[in-house]
């Protein structure tokens, strides 16, 4: 048993995505799979939206047109980056936390359970050739933007990730040791 494929993971930034990404088939395979987390409960407190195409546009200025009307006196330049930041991929797939407030299930392992489906997107995409990036921002916080994205109450976005074939290489960046992060714990 080889654990390569885990130790190889790395997110590819949402700008170095391009055409094309995963459809059809493929894509259906790729969410059915995203779906396999653990879910205490299976309560599957977790949502799926796909922006793509031309919705990625309409979807980045929508965003700019909410940050202008929360912020006026934002700069030209982080609406400029609104508009564009969901154009690079082919595929945002947003990944959404459906709590059930009040369950025995606690609200934490809902929306981690919620984040193991984001963080398959990644494995899955890498697993079919593509490229991934995971990412929240202002967005994903904003009551605006999920009224936007048509969230019930007790939704949330846990993150927007992004599919698409890498057009250059990610850099592999440095990890952590694990002699850093280990204890043992004795009583």
């Amino acid at each position: 048993m080889s654990l390569e494929f885990l130790e190889q993971r790395l997110s590819v930034p949402a700008r170095q995505l391009g055409e094309p990404g995963p459809h059809g088939e493929q894509l259906d395979a790729l969410l059915t799979a995203a779906l396999r987390v653990p879910d205490h409960g299976r309560l599957m407190p977790w949502r799926l939206r796909l922006i793509r195409g031309d919705a990625r546009r309409r979807f980045g200025e929508r965003l700019a047109e909410i940050h202008a009307q929360k912020d006026p006196d934002v700069a030209a330049k982080a609406l400029l980056k609104d508009r564009e930041r969901y154009l690079s991929a082919p595929l945002i797939v947003v990944v959404i936390a459906h709590v059930l407030d009040g369950h025995k299930v606690p609200r934490q392992e809902q929306i981690l359970s919620a984040g193991c489906v984001a963080y398959n997107l990644l494995l899955g995409a890498q697993a079919l050739g593509f490229g991934a990036q995971w990412l929240t921002g202002w967005a994903a916080y904003d009551s605006a933007v999920a009224t936007l994205l048509g969230l019930e109450a007790g939704e949330q976005v846990v993150g927007f990730v992004h599919v698409g074939t890498p057009i250059e290489p990610a850099a592999e960046h440095p990890r952590a040791a694990l002699a850093d992060m280990l204890a043992e714990w004795t009583p």
